[in-house]
């Protein structure tokens, strides 16, 4: 019979082998929205023209 600590252990995904342990990742998904990078850079290419438009047209 295996004691709670080594099932515990079993349960969880081994870390990444780092230099000094820094490093870790986590599975779990964090709240928030949801945004997809091309439509992230779409968004922004479209806020950076409207900007120059509105420069150069005032």
């Amino acid at each position: 019979m295996s004691s709670r600590r080594e099932r515990r252990r079993e349960r969880r995904a081994p870390a990444p082998a780092t230099s000094a342990g820094l490093l870790r990742f986590f599975e779990e998904e964090s709240l928030g929205i949801k945004i997809r990078p091309r439509t992230l850079i779409i968004l922004a290419i479209a806020f950076i023209i409207v900007c120059v438009i509105v420069r150069f047209s005032a």
